[in-house]
């Protein structure tokens, strides 16, 4: 059974449904607001100079040390944070909320709900936000391993030979991390504010430290540095722009959790806290170069006075730790609105509070991350040759978020072409020279986030194609539901005790489900209940105006229940709208629920390559149940399968 119509039906829009985004903290006043946001949204930025400005210097980029270089890549450290994050993100990016959400796939929503685009560039804007979405769960797999790794690294600037035990320990850590996922993580959040406040602090504190033994480095606040250096080493810069990427790592979870904390805390925490600190941490570093060129080696460890080395480790790998947290929480939060918006099969969902409705746990996912993490630590053994790896995921959906912000900017927001063009060629600029920098990083690492997109972007893609080709094949060989219903009532089969309920993907079309009952058990309940379970392009409805009833007679009723892609449908909730909200009491006791569960069989039938065939079927076997996914009780469901050809 389908649950939305995957090609995510632009009438939608118009119709007069009230949404609000519902974020976990929204009813809490601004300051804590602003402390949540810096523990959830800026964990991952945050501990970007643990790798950063390392990453800038490595020797393998060949940039002669001159204090000339050191302020060119500071300069242009600055200015990215300024132009990226602050300009891009922070000022317009924000502005692009989908009813108080955010995210690629909302962005993606957003810009359907508002483009009035032929068909194949509709589904041109469906395909780019998958591929962001499939490179931000990229990014889920590369973030815990280099964050913790460059943590961790620390331990082999207070003893050399500790080099041996960076690895299990990163590994220790990383498999503690995501064991504990299935408890939940609304306690610990609540830790995660006042515990990246501390790191922000800290990193402010050495930082000006730092400077204040070297103050010539502020002058890499002037861009005609960052401009020197790239006339003078052109193709080194062009280079070392790959690394100096790193230094936003993490910029979409400022758009991706707008929703938890809304868009006025996150700007207060990133212009109030966090971009102020990480600021004067860079400039720290570079202040160290500047007077021991060594320190390039490892910049952030060395900064630090000797007394502070085993606490600013434990603090690094906590911060890490929390980082890391935030990303899997997002993993988990795409990938339930990709089941929802039909990019991914149904899998368990478990709600770990009961108060704060983000709050899941999708056990597939966390263990398949946990692998992939795993592996990427092993393969890759350094943080140093993972940030490779780490820029390509990020300077992709970068791309791809201004990509969509122009459909936006002129379609939502209707501002003037020449002001839409004008921003999006600057931001395109950025993003582009960024993601071609680290396109030259492809054979040293750059092509494993490349390759998990590629992976993901085509089972999403096989997925979202399976389910519309099955969609109409199910279409062509169906019955109008209204013509059926009346000949049927016209000569009504033996009618027995109690209410079924039919789970329909088409709310026109006779359920499969309704035809294998008849022809073989011969019997139609007293009350019947045709249900469809619609997701449409906005974050979340009202609970009044989520449900709509149409009565055919005779007790036949038609249901068309409506969630946001944020929601999960839930069958008894939808049952108790439907007696709260129109009189229309299912005891579940005295209710049946017929399912038709679909088996798909590949064929030479136009549509997909048979081997897409094959896998969608396989992907189709092993979803998850939609008796399970909606919370029917097991002993209530009548599973009546059918074979379909694609």
């Amino acid at each position: 059974m389908s649950i939305s119509n995957p090609e995510f039906s632009k009438s939608s829009v118009m119709r007069p449904v009230s949404v609000t985004g519902q974020g976990i903290y929204h009813h809490a006043p601004t300051p804590a607001l602003v402390l949540a946001a810096v523990g959830v949204v800026f964990g991952d930025i945050g501990t970007s100079p643990l790798y950063a400005l390392k990453e800038c210097f490595s020797a393998e980029h060949g940039i002669p040390y001159s204090t000339d270089a050191v302020l060119g890549i500071l300069s242009m450290i600055f200015w990215a944070l300024l132009m990226v994050v602050t300009v891009k993100y922070v000022i317009f990016v924000l502005r692009a909320d989908n009813d108080g959400e955010g995210g690629v796939l909302s962005l993606m929503a957003l810009a359907l709900r508002s483009s009035k685009s032929e068909r194949w560039q509709y589904r041109f804007l469906l395909m780019l936000g998958a591929l962001g979405a499939c490179m931000l769960l990229g990014e889920s797999v590369i973030t815990p391993a280099i964050s913790v790794l460059s943590a961790v690294e620390g331990l082999e600037v207070v003893n050399p030979g500790m080099k041996r035990y960076v690895i299990p320990i990163t590994l220790v850590i990383i498999i503690a991390l995501f064991t504990i996922q299935r408890y939940g993580t609304a306690a610990v959040g609540r830790l995660f504010g006042p515990i990246m406040l501390v790191w922000f602090a800290t990193l402010a504190a050495f930082g000006v430290m730092s400077v204040m033994q070297n103050p010539i480095i502020l002058y890499a606040v002037n861009p005609a540095y960052a401009v020197a250096f790239v006339a003078e080493h052109t193709l080194q810069a062009y280079i070392v722009m790959g690394s100096v990427v790193l230094v936003v790592t993490g910029v979409e979870a400022l758009y991706l959790d707008m929703g938890h904390f809304g868009r006025k805390p996150v700007r207060l925490a990133w212009l109030l806290i966090a971009l102020p600190a990480l600021m004067i941490n860079y400039f720290g570093q570079g202040a160290l170069m500047l007077a021991d060129p060594s320190a390039a080696e490892n910049p952030f460890f060395m900064m630090l006075p000797e007394w502070a080395l085993w606490p600013m480790i434990g603090l690094a790998t906590v911060a890490t730790v929390i980082a890391s947290q935030a990303v899997i929480s997002g993993a988990f939060s795409l990938a339930n609105q990709g089941i929802l918006l039909g990019f991914l099969p149904r899998m368990q969902i478990l709600h770990t509070s009961e108060t704060e409705r983000g709050q899941i746990y999708m056990p597939m996912v966390n263990w398949l991350l946990l692998v992939l993490v795993i592996f990427t630590v092993i393969q890759f053994r350094e943080s140093g040759n993972l940030a490779a790896a780490y820029g390509i995921s990020v300077t992709t959906t970068m791309l791809i978020t201004t990509s969509l912000l122009a459909v936006v900017m002129y379609n939502e927001w209707k501002i003037k072409p020449v002001f839409v063009i004008l921003l999006s060629v600057m931001f395109f600029a950025l993003d582009f020279s960024f993601w071609t920098a680290n396109l030259i990083k492809v054979k040293d690492g750059g092509w494993y986030p490349l390759l998990l997109g590629a992976i993901c972007f085509v089972m999403l893609t096989t997925w979202y194609k399976g389910r519309r080709l099955l969609r109409e094949r199910v279409v062509n060989d169906s019955i109008r539901l209204t013509d059926f219903v009346q000949s049927l009532l016209a000569h009504p089969p033996h009618r027995v005790d109690g209410t079924s309920v039919f789970l329909t993907a088409h709310i026109d079309f006779v359920p499969v489900a309704l035809l294998h009952n008849l022809k073989h058990n011969r019997v139609l309940h007293k009350r019947v209940v045709f249900l469809k379970l619609s997701i449409w392009d906005i974050p979340y409805v009202r609970d009044e105006e989520k449900i709509n009833v149409v009565e055919l007679g005779s007790e036949c009723y038609v249901v068309r229940a409506v969630h946001g892609f944020k929601e999960t449908p839930d069958i008894n909730h939808v049952l108790a709208l439907l007696e709260r909200q129109h009189g229309l009491a299912l005891e579940l006791s005295d209710t049946s629920f017929f399912l038709a569960r679909d088996t798909v069989v590949p064929s030479n039938l136009p549509g997909m390559a048979v081997w897409r065939e094959r896998l969608f079927a396989w992907m189709m076997q092993n979803a998850a149940k939609p008796s399970d996914f909606f919370k029917i009780p097991p002993n209530r469901v009548v599973e009546l399968g059918t074979k379909i050809e694609i």
